[in-house]
């Protein structure tokens, strides 16, 4: 995190009740964390994209190092990827997302999107804000996932039940791990790691539901899989070919056979093995859609897995699109030198280096993959690719489960989190070539948590 910490606030809330308060509490938080802030009250929604694009226009003719840019939006939200202005109309998150991945003064490094507010949210009441400046002060030895990790759980912890209420979620593409604490101070009390552990003395228990027809390399990834289990001491139950209908049933009679279980249950395990559609979507072998959030409402739904975690593996096509990577277009001799001497990629995947954090939404629509209660956290979903995106295989199996395999059972005693920015690192360095196109492709993971402890899968 060597050069300078910049951060944009960009608050659209219209004079909402607590908006002057939680712009007071960010600049704290920028204080204390090192960043210069850039306030900006929109008054439309088209101004998001004005604003992010001058700020990026900013950054790229800053000159000194930047380190890390942290983007605050409070702002009303709806529905997960849309963000609404004063005056009603919508913009895509996304949109924003891209604008910001286009700054060169960014080229690889860290990009923290902040997401505050939403219709009938009282920001005065969110503690959010103060609990996460208060953990990267003292704990600046954490990353930011296990930071955001510990602040989920303990804004969960005071959270009332009532399905009116949003846990806060994380989503990353970070390549390495992210501090945003300052140096230590000899003062302090550090604690070596964050206190909260899932406790993995039960049984670990793992669904594979698997499309192997016209699914090259699949097979490899069922091998894959299961000597991941047994290295991890899951017992796991292996369905092929089910049609859309068979991955509902299936992963029902799952969840009724654990609440019929006698014995503790600390973690359950989904791998979701199909071709993808957009939106979240896989087919069937019968070619049917299957919906990944309902899959993800039924296992929440589980008894036995009420505050223990429930981790998703997506394994499938996002999109069509196929990213060609970014590169540090100002000096292409850069490029070429880290290629050469440093043996580093000069390409990066465009959505690498990104950190989303939704925080305080309420009243979301119940349609959307936002935690609806407490119920529906502890969740931890693993994406193959970036949303909209191909997701690679050939006959040796998919990147995402061939790296992931071999990242865990290296380590199998390591923080999964950290485990799986590893994996995502060693996918973003890799270059590919899909079976109908010529030129070299990059792809990231996504990785979205909802965890409220560190996890190990191996004690």
């Amino acid at each position: 995190m060597t050069g300078a910490r910049v951060a944009l606030t960009l608050c659209a809330l219209g004079g909402q009740t607590g908006e002057d308060k939680a712009v007071a509490a960010l600049e704290v938080m920028y204080q204390a964390l090192g960043f210069k802030n850039c306030l900006r009250r929109v008054a439309k929604a088209q101004s998001f994209q004005k604003e992010l694009a001058d700020f990026r226009e900013l950054l790229d003719a800053h000159g000194s190092p930047i380190s890390c840019a942290l983007v605050v939006l409070l702002a009303h939200s709806e529905c997960r990827g849309s963000l609404l202005g004063p005056d009603g109309r919508e913009v895509q998150e996304k949109e924003l997302v891209e604008e910001l991945s286009h700054c060169q003064a960014l080229w690889g490094k860290a990009k923290v999107f902040l997401l505050l507010g939403s219709h009938n949210t009282d920001l005065e009441s969110n503690a959010f804000l103060p609990i996460l400046t208060d953990h990267c002060r003292h704990f600046p030895h954490w990353h930011l996932l296990e930071v955001l990790t510990q602040v989920i759980g303990e804004v969960t912890q005071e959270m009332p039940t009532t399905t009116g209420h949003r846990c806060p979620i994380f989503q990353s593409s970070l390549r390495g791990a992210l501090y945003f604490g300052r140096t230590r101070s000899q003062d302090l009390e550090l604690s070596p790691i964050p206190q909260g552990v899932y406790d993995m003395s039960g049984e670990k228990v793992a669904l594979v539901l698997c499309v192997t027809q016209d699914r090259l390399g699949a097979e490899q990834d069922l091998k894959g899989l299961k000597r991941l289990f047994q290295t991890l001491g899951f017992k796991s139950i292996l369905k092929m070919d089910p049609t859309a209908q068979d991955f509902r049933k299936e992963l029902a009679q799952f969840r009724e056979h654990l609440d019929a279980c006698r014995t503790t249950v600390s973690c359950a395990l989904i791998a979701l093995m199909a071709h993808g559609e957009p939106q979240g979507r896989l087919l069937g072998a019968d070619g049917q859609i299957v919906e990944v959030e309902e899959m993800v409402r039924e296992l929440s739904a589980c008894q036995v897995l009420q505050g223990k975690a429930k981790i998703f593996l997506l394994q499938g096509c996002r999109g069509d699109n196929r990213d060609p990577g970014v590169r540090p277009r100002a000096w292409p001799w850069l490029g070429r030198w880290l290629q050469h001497w440093l043996q580093r990629p000069s390409t990066i995947p465009s959505h690498a280096d990104i950190l989303r954090v939704y925080a305080n939404m309420q009243d979301v629509s119940s349609r959307e993959d936002f935690p609806r209660n407490t119920d529906q956290v502890d969740i931890l979903r693993v994406y193959s690719a970036a949303e909209g995106y191909v997701a690679y295989r050939d006959e040796n199996g998919s990147d995402f489960i061939q790296t992931l395999v071999e990242v865990i059972t290296a380590d199998p005693h390591q923080d999964l989190l950290e485990l799986l920015t590893e994996v995502n690192r060693q996918l973003c360095e890799m270059d590919v070539l899909g079976p109908d196109c010529d030129e070299i492709r990059k792809m990231n993971l996504e990785i979205r948590s909802s965890l409220r402890k560190r996890l190990y899968l191996k004690v």
